[in-house]
């Protein structure tokens, strides 16, 4: 069942295996935002400054992740996260002209540390959970 972008249905505790009912951001809603995501990192945004792109990444990533903070967000997390630099990569390859190489120019931690961009998976650290 799916209820304001989340899904409501059997999830599985990591440690133990153990099923329990529980929410988790649905697969359309994170396609929706890797969506955004990509329309951000067009090619027609190649003229923008790396730092206009990288804020109006940070403002649509911490925004889907102030939303979606309850239940198991982990896995949906690392998924825009992997998305996310994966694109921001490109962007930067074709306005710097590179053709080879981007992995190693441009990194996933000289993305989060240099450029600034938001890193999701952290995130679920801090959380608050409660112990029923």
């Amino acid at each position: 069942m799916t209820y304001l972008g989340y899904r409501i249905g059997r999830n599985y505790r990591r440690d133990t295996g153990r099923a329990y009912i529980g929410t988790r951001p649905s697969s359309a809603s994170v396609q929706s935002v890797c969506r955004r995501v990509s329309e951000l990192t067009t090619r027609r945004a190649g003229l923008l400054p790396p730092d206009d792109v990288v804020a109006r990444l940070n403002r649509l990533l911490t925004g889907w992740a102030n939303y979606f903070i309850l239940g198991q967000v982990s896995p949906a997390y690392v998924a825009i996260d992997r998305h996310a630099t994966r694109r921001l990569r490109q962007w930067l390859g074709r306005k710097h002209k590179v053709r080879t190489g981007k992995l190693r120019r441009f990194p996933a931690d000289r993305l989060w540390s240099e450029y600034g961009l938001t890193h999701l998976a952290p995130r679920t650290a801090s959380f608050p959970w409660a112990k029923a």
